[in-house]
């Protein structure tokens, strides 16, 4: 019988320094999260890391690792393309094995309440766990971003945390929640027009008519000079890998611009990159040996 299994994937603005991150999934593993990946960026000026862990003890990982974050992030230089409010910018918890989507939705409470009154951050609930509708998306509790956050928490009832009230002066808000697993998937393409990225992201996304449960922006990385269609998958099953790339290109291409190579940040299921790989290779399954090796009577 398999424990259950939470997963916690949480985004840290800090992509360029990889002591720091070091040292936040070093809290994790202290607080006893199994650190399975982590992803840095120097031009998103973000880091992801992957942990998962029982769901009785994944809330004390998760906020272990907010407040080495806050030791460590210094929100007032921080600077990248990506959107923040936070050091420990955005915690979800995600069901993996017997556990519900209730159950996370009742951890990332009890979480957002620790980091609210234990460590000072205000926490805004997302996505399932939201208890407001306008707080349902990351996307609007990160309008206006830290710099617009800080006055706008105290004047604007609508921009209020569900935990703790002004921000914290260095290590801004977090926002906690439960959600399905996401894909976070990037295509990068061999130009630096960021006007065509930014034409496909709004082609491709959900919100303007594009695919549905697909979120994407357009962003120049400035290190390598081309830019990015940057594209969370919220529901890999109805909009799978492929059908993201399938569609980032043929938009490029109709702009006259070519891919240059696409990249998964974090970890992704093994059915989403099968399906791809299945896809595009053109065969209706595709046997592994782990699959195999999952049936063997242990």
């Amino acid at each position: 019988m398999v424990s259950p299994l939470v997963e916690c994937v949480p985004n840290f603005s800090e992509g360029r320094d990889a002591a720091k991150i070091d040292a936040i999934a070093d809290a994790i593993a202290a607080g006893g999260g199994t650190v399975l990946h982590r992803t840095l960026d120097p031009d998103h000026n973000r880091a992801v890391i992957t942990f998962i862990g029982h769901p009785d003890r994944i809330a004390e990982a998760a906020l272990r690792g907010v407040g080495r974050a806050a030791e460590l992030i210094d929100l007032r230089d921080h600077r990248g393309v990506h959107p923040r409010i936070g050091g420990a910018d955005v915690v979800p918890f995600v069901p993996l094995a017997g556990v519900t989507m209730d159950d996370c939705v009742r951890i990332a409470e009890s979480a957002g309440e620790r980091i609210a009154t234990e460590l000072g951050i205000p926490v805004y609930l997302y996505d399932r766990a939201a208890r407001r509708p306008e707080n349902r998306s990351l996307a609007d509790i990160r309008r206006g971003e830290f710099e617009a956050l800080r006055d706008l928490a105290v004047t604007d009832p609508l921009r209020r945390p569900d935990f703790g009230e002004t921000l914290h002066p260095t290590a801004g808000a977090s926002a906690v929640g439960a959600r399905k697993i996401l894909i976070a998937f990037n295509v990068n393409l061999d130009s630096a027009d960021l006007t065509a990225a930014r034409t496909i992201a709004r082609k491709v996304r959900a919100t303007s008519g594009g695919l549905p449960h697909v979120k994407a922006m357009g962003v120049l990385l400035r290190s390598r000079n081309i830019a990015q269609v940057s594209m969370n998958l919220t529901d890999f099953e109805v909009t799978p890998l492929h059908v993201a790339y399938d569609a980032v290109r043929a938009e490029a291409a109709r702009l006259g611009v070519a891919i240059l190579e696409s990249e998964i940040i974090g970890l992704a299921p093994r059915e989403a990159v099968e399906s791809a790989a299945a896809h595009y290779l053109r065969t209706p399954r595709i046997p592994t040996i782990e699959g195999q090796i999952e049936r063997v009577p242990q």
